[in-house]
């Protein structure tokens, strides 16, 4: 298969970026469109009475196998993917916000929202599989043979679609020690373009030759291949993904959230008081909902991918031969012309899910302008099915100084692909710029690199 040059180009270039997008900042106290993107019900919140969003950038790369150091070492890097024996993952994942604009009305708080997502993700690819798929009679040892047994699906995911968020929250109760807002956010989604490839179940076996050549044999496994859009054709440049981000209108996904303020005491100026507290705790629930791919050249199948026993005469599926592959369509053609898929492509329109999450946080005041922020994400959707967009569980601890127009913070996130990751970010008046693992990257041999940065202007 062609070379995973999205995922090697994104991991080497973004040398700085945590799987959480604008991790630390999202929790502050000066609250706007950003914090809505993990609870609705902060907009009550909000720090002015008017923020304008120009624009938001977040750039993400984790992955359970490669590390700095591997960076400066000879090793090819796509046989250190597939090293070792544990299933493989990765995530690549922009987000970009567009124009915003958020307004607070006495007890209400306002939002719309414009935001383009693009992800590339491996899931739970076996290392042996994995390796002579994309290497094939690279790095395979002559003359051996490896039999591979798996009871989940084995997914290459890749995804563009933009949304429009109409944001609307309400103060509840506001007391003079206390506070309680709830919100939600109605999202109008766009799906651009899609790939997925899920092998479940796969036992076969994967034999090289004295030639170098690479066989397939004895198999049995449930393939779903489905493709959409711009990724049809391709899924491995980032042209791929940027051609396509915003589609037709074609679903529908809401936010809910609750928020809880202990308030700190007042000031004598009131202009100086706003969204002062002890506390701030919030909860959410977040992505629920689907969209629907349609296109001309929209497939989504099913088969069943059966190869036998090798024999002299025919030794199996060479895998050789996908080493110059780099679509579904190639995928799906070679194994239809070698008689291995019984059915042809079913064109069809499909739905995805998006990656619902429960989110929880809190946001507690140490001294005076020092707080730690505790942030907890899980995924309530199973990764491994074909249909969904994948999320990762997550903790995050924040230690923050904020002192009203400048802010400095230090997220340390341990996430369920690249382990602890910590980093640093500061916001200057609307201007901001950090990463959730610069810290680790130096100090550390990091399996995650992430950036972000933006500008917002907020007044009156």
């Amino acid at each position: 298969m062609k070379k995973l040059n999205l995922i090697l180009l994104a991991l080497i270039s973004y040398s700085g970026v945590a799987q959480d997008h604008f991790a630390g900042l999202n929790t502050s106290s000066r609250v706007g469109i950003l914090n809505t993107s993990i609870n609705p019900a902060e907009l009550s919140n909000m720090s002015k009475r008017f923020e304008v969003n120009i624009f938001g950038l977040s750039l993400n790369v984790a992955n359970n196998k490669i590390g700095y150091s591997d960076l400066m070492s000879d090793t090819d890097l796509e046989s250190l993917l597939f090293r070792g024996n544990d299933p493989v993952n990765m995530r690549v994942d922009t987000e970009i916000y567009g124009l915003g604009l958020a307004m607070k009305y006495k007890k209400w708080g306002f939002a719309i929202s414009s935001k383009a997502h693009g992800k590339l993700d491996i899931i739970d690819v076996d290392p042996k599989l994995g390796d002579a798929l994309v290497n094939s009679a690279l790095n395979s040892a002559l003359g051996s043979s490896a039999t591979i047994k798996n009871d989940y699906n084995q997914r290459l995911n890749g995804t563009t679609w933009g949304e429009v968020g109409f944001t609307l929250s309400r103060n509840l109760v506001d007391k003079e020690k206390y506070k309680i807002n709830v919100g939600a956010t109605f999202k109008l989604l766009f799906p651009g373009s899609y790939a997925n490839l899920g092998l479940d179940k796969f036992q076969g076996t994967i034999t090289s030759n004295n030639s170098g050549q690479v066989y397939m044999s004895n198999t049995n496994a449930s393939l779903n291949i489905a493709y959409s859009g711009g990724l049809a054709s391709s899924f491995t440049t980032v042209s791929d993904y940027s051609q396509s981000v915003f589609g037709g209108m074609n679903g529908f996904a809401t936010d809910l959230g609750f928020n809880y303020q202990w308030k700190d005491k007042p000031e004598t100026n009131p202009k100086k008081n706003w969204n002062k507290y002890k506390l701030n705790v919030g909860l959410a629930l977040r992505n629920i909902g689907t969209m629907t791919f349609k296109d001309d050249n929209n497939y989504s199948t099913n088969y069943t991918l059966t190869i036998p026993v090798a024999t002299p005469l025919n030794p199996g599926l060479n895998l050789n031969q996908f080493n110059n592959v780099d679509n579904l369509q190639q995928i799906e053609t070679i194994l239809k012309n070698q008689g291995y898929l019984n059915i042809a492509p079913q064109k069809k329109d499909f739905k995805v899910k998006l990656p619902t999450v429960f989110s929880a946080y809190a946001d507690v005041k140490i001294i005076s302008k020092l707080f730690i922020t505790g942030y907890i994400q899980q995924k309530l959707n199973d990764d491994n099915a074909n249909d969904q967009i994948s999320i990762q569980n997550s903790v995050t601890i924040t230690p923050r100084v904020n002192l009203g127009y400048f802010e400095v913070y230090s997220p340390w996130t341990i996430n369920e692909v690249s382990g602890l990751n910590g980093g640093i970010g500061f916001r200057v008046g609307g201007f901001y710029l950090g990463s959730g693992s610069i810290v680790t990257a130096v100090i550390n041999d990091s399996k995650q690199a992430d950036f972000y940065t933006g500008f917002r202007w907020a007044f009156l």
